[in-house]
Order: C-alpha cells, then structure tokens, then sequence
C-alpha cells in the first residue's frame, strides 16, 4: 500500500541481537511506493472501513511488519486530494477527522481494480524484502566486515589461500543454517 518515508529495516535488535525496537538507519531504496500508489491504498483501506489518518499510518506499518511507516507529510496531503476528488469525505468528532469512502470513491475503486490490486501485490512484495533485509544492525556490521576482510585480502589469491577462505565461509555458513534448524 502507499508507503511515505521510511522507518529503518524492520523490528530491529539490539547490538547483542536481544530484543530493541528499530535498527538505526532509514530505508535507502528510493521511494516505496510508485506515483499514485499511496492514493489507491488509502482509498482501498477506507473502503474497507472508517479510518483516521494516524490509523492509516498504523495500518500500513502493521502489514510491514513495523519495518515501514508512511510519513504524516505523504498521507495527509493524500487525504485532502481523496476528499477533493470526492473519493472521501470526512467526519469530524472528537477532534479528529474520520475519513470515509463515498460512491464516487467506491465507483473508482471498482473501475481501476485491477490497479488496485497491481500496488497491493507490490505492496505485499516489497514488505517481503523489507522483512528479508531487517537483518539485525549487529549481523548487518558482521556481513559488512567480511565482505570488507574478503576485498581487503593483502595476499595473493593462489589456490590453497582460495581453500582455506571458502572453507571458514562454508563451516560459518552451516553453523549458521544448523542454528536456525534446531530453533
């Protein structure tokens, strides 16, 4: 769905991998969502019921698992554009506005489904890669170091130092997946 700015890389961990919220950092891919995307997603999610803003921000960040949140400066001015094309209109009650589909919203919702459904499933698709790159800022740092130790090799790469670098990566690889086996 129409994402705004992004929050980091997902429920992050502290430097001992144990539990904080956020891992530093901001999405650093460009955009999230395409030109008129985030429209069509607010759109379809007050379709779905009676939402306020903060509840849209909260509903998209819950379908990417916290690793994403769009930014109060996207959704709102999106609100205001639903609601001057007559695709929403707005109750006002306890000092909030909840928006509202109205039939010409319901009406484009049905004539442009098809795009509706094209940013829900990139929407889906993207919160995958987001939930796959939440690595822990701890493991992000060790991946760098050896990336870092592997293109700094002061060394000749002759056919037994090849041996014995593939060997210390392929026994740290299978530590690794025998871990998540027996979790």
């Amino acid at each position: 769905m129409g994402f705004g700015r992004g929050r980091g890389f997902g429920r992050g961990f502290d430097d001992e991998g144990a539990g904080g919220r956020g891992m530093g950092g901001r999405f650093r891919g460009g955009r999230v969502f395409g030109h008129g995307d985030l429209k069509l997603i607010l759109l379809a999610l007050i379709a779905e019921q009676p939402r306020h803003g903060y509840e849209l921000i909260r509903t998209i960040e819950e379908m990417f698992d916290g690793a994403y949140a769009p930014s109060p400066g996207a959704v709102y001015p999106t609100l205001t554009l639903l609601e001057e094309l007559g695709h929403a209109r707005v109750e006002s009650g306890d000092g909030k506005k909840l928006y509202t589909v109205t039939e010409e919203g319901k009406a484009f919702l049905a004539e442009n489904k098809d795009a509706v459904d094209a940013v829900m499933s990139r929407m889906k698709q993207t919160a995958k890669l987001f939930a796959r790159a939440a690595a822990p800022m701890a493991l992000r740092e060790a991946m760098h170091n050896l990336k870092r130790a592997l293109l700094m090799h002061g060394g000749p790469w002759n056919a037994a130092e090849v041996k014995r670098v593939r060997g210390i990566i392929q026994r740290a690889a299978a530590e690794i997946a025998k871990g998540r086996e027996d979790a």
